[in-house]
């Protein structure tokens, strides 16, 4: 969990367009995300918003970590042990995909208990396999109920291996590198032994926070030691002659402006990408959606999936820091606003949330007949999906405390499963988030309605009409957790709804065999110049949108911009956008941004230009009007 928040800094690597021609989809429309409620418009003012025929990412997981509650629920009695178990693996719970367990690192120094996790070395240099009680119970409680992948996080190395000698603050020695790889990788072999297969490993977390005042455990990284620790920790892994692999995962930033600053830094250095699997990051820092949009471009440029790994504690009405413990369906809206952004914008392909069980809600649970994790107050935090008394040792008070944000994680991991393909949509209504995504021919629609009004949603799959077959409607909202919903109706490909206030509703939409994807038709406006998009051979442009035929473009599956002669607007050579022939694909947010699905790149009106014929670029996303465009 994140304290220190890193300064924003931009990403300073210009990055070479490389490949050719490229095709951009179109269904983009700006995308109303602030904070605060807002009102719909009429429905007779909104046109149906668009599955897109392209697809983007696969989902690889939805997940929660085992920081720091397995300590405390050691004590538990067996029964609610269980419990808490299946309402985080089993399938009637949330059906977590991914769980992050909490490898310790001894708790030397901590002074809050259940953030100190024991590590496995004994005084004598050998491995003690009995200690971390609690964590190990829930790691095998994963392993039982099938979680798809089980993840080795560390927030410290042992503390003998360290500068200070504590769990908390200093730095790995540089003399303990390959301690601290055997250590990992034994660890991996013990657990794998015992059918307990850890698929990866994060060996440092939020390096840049020291967590030197000890409330939990941390360890400092610094940018030029990263890569000595994952070549370490790495080479152990794979020297290892088990039936299967470990991959890392890293740097586990706590802010995605350090993390598209730094991991550059030491992921180029020789002989150290190999290593890494996919790239993780928190999002402490509240990114708006250029911050997310620059996670894609590190993603693209070192051609490895993006995790987001980390989110808690934000309230008080926006996604940013703040102490509060809200267990209602207003942070719950806003979670789901965090999990579609990373989703949607960052193109993440999972997202885990920080711990799932915690103590922290500032009063009495008990107070007022139970009220008291029932409310709102600014005594506590937003870090747990479900809650337990902070004094369960001298109450004997072992309840489990639900909050909407649990079953606002579950309208994603209960249904967006491992294997999933995001197919951006575009031309929500203002106040709702869309995304959609297919599994074996089987569509699962979320839907976030901030508003403050009940909102009707129109929305236009791309596939041959008659295919959709609704199967599922769940809500989640003031009144609702996982309620059943009533099924939206379908007309030829469009399937419409009303979406009550304030909720979060999944839809599960069949399709029948014949599925064949028809392309998006239209022209492409930009938003701050009001002006279409043109192309021909020697560039991109903006014009005065007249409806002829060369300001129509064709968005089909294979993520194609064509023209109406045919011609699909690419990069050339030199970066120049050009029309031309249809070698790649692009990729339209529902926020407007038009990208490029090869560099993570936006369609960009160069200098914010408005007169006609200004040039149109490609340019490092930035959330600004000149990167937003809709379908005309």
């Amino acid at each position: 969990m994140n304290h220190r928040l890193q300064d924003r800094r931009p990403l300073r690597r210009a990055r070479a367009l490389t490949g050719t021609l490229t095709a951009l989809g179109l269904t983009g429309a700006l995308l109303a995300a602030a904070a605060t409620p807002t009102t719909a418009a009429p429905a007779d003012q909104a046109p149906a918003a668009d599955v897109s025929p392209h697809a983007a990412q696969t989902i690889e997981n939805i997940g929660a970590s085992g920081a720091w509650w397995p300590n405390d629920l050691a004590n538990f009695s067996p029964s609610v042990q269980a419990r808490a178990a299946a309402l985080l693996f089993s399938p009637d719970g949330l059906a977590l995909s991914s769980y992050r367990y909490n490898i310790g690192g001894g708790g030397t120094g901590v002074t809050t208990p259940e953030r100190a996790p024991e590590d496995f070395l004994a005084d004598d240099g050998s491995y003690d396999w009995s200690k971390d009680k609690g964590g190990r119970t829930f790691l095998h409680y994963a392993a039982r109920h099938g979680v798809d992948e089980l993840i080795g996080f560390v927030n410290s190395a042992p503390a003998e291996w360290k500068t200070n000698g504590k769990s908390c603050g200093g730095h790995l020695k540089p003399e303990h590198d390959q301690d601290f790889a055997r250590y990992l990788a034994d660890l991996v072999q013990h657990f794998t032994a015992r059918g307990v297969e850890l698929d990866h490993i994060s060996p440092f977390n939020e390096p840049t926070n020291s967590f030197d005042s000890c409330g939990q455990e941390g360890m400092l990284v610094d940018v030029d030691r990263r890569d000595d620790v994952v070549r370490a920790v790495g080479a152990e892994l794979r020297s290892r002659h088990d039936t299967r692999r470990t991959g890392l995962i890293a740097d586990e930033s706590s802010s995605t402006d350090a993390f598209v600053d730094e991991v550059p830094e030491w992921l180029s250095q020789p002989g150290t990408a190999p290593y890494i699997d996919r790239l993780a990051h928190h999002t402490y820092n509240n990114p708006d959606d250029g911050g997310r949009a620059r996670i894609l471009e590190l993603a693209r440029a070192y051609d490895k999936p993006s995790w987001s790994t980390e989110i808690c504690c934000f309230g008080k009405g926006g996604t940013g820091w703040n102490k509060e413990y809200d267990p209602t369906i207003d942070n719950a809206l806003l979670m789901s606003r965090i999990i579609h952004k990373d989703f949607a914008v960052a193109h993440d392909s999972a997202f885990q949330w920080w711990t799932a069980l915690s103590n922290k809600t500032g009063v009495d649970p008990e107070a007022g007949g139970g009220a008291g994790a029932a409310e709102k107050n600014g005594l506590g935090w937003n870090d747990g999906l479900i809650y337990y008394d902070e004094n369960y040792a001298t109450t004997g008070n072992q309840k489990l405390y639900m909050t909407k944000r649990y079953y606002a994680l579950g309208q994603y991991s209960k249904f967006v499963r491992p294997g999933s393909v995001l197919h951006n949509v575009t031309g929500a209504p203002s106040g709702v988030e869309v995304t959609a995504y297919d599994h074996k021919g089987r569509w699962t629609v979320v839907v976030n309605n901030h508003n403050t009004t009940a909102t009707p949603l129109d929305l236009r799959f791309h596939s041959k009409a008659g295919a959709l077959e609704p199967q599922r409607a769940v809500r989640t909202s003031a009144g609702e957790s996982w309620a059943a919903a009533p099924l939206p109706s379908v007309d030829g490909a469009t399937v419409s709804a009303t979406l009550p206030a304030r909720s979060i509703t999944t839809y599960v939409i069949g399709q029948r065999a014949d599925t064949s994807a028809t392309a998006v038709t239209g022209a492409l406006r930009g938003a701050h110049a009001g002006k279409c998009l043109v192309a021909d051979g020697t560039g991109a442009r903006i014009a005065s949108c007249t409806g002829e035929a060369g300001q129509t473009w064709s968005y089909g599956a294979d993520g194609a911009l064509r023209g109406a002669d045919g011609g699909c607007l690419g990069v050339s050579d030199g970066g120049v956008l050009v029309a031309g022939d249809c070698a790649d694909a692009w990729l339209l947010n529902g926020n407007g941004q038009v990208v490029h699905e090869a560099t993570g790149r936006c369609l960009d009106v160069s200098g914010w230009a408005t007169a006609e014929g200004s040039r149109v670029v490609l340019w490092t996303c930035t959330g600004g009007a000149n990167q937003s465009w809709a379908r005309r």
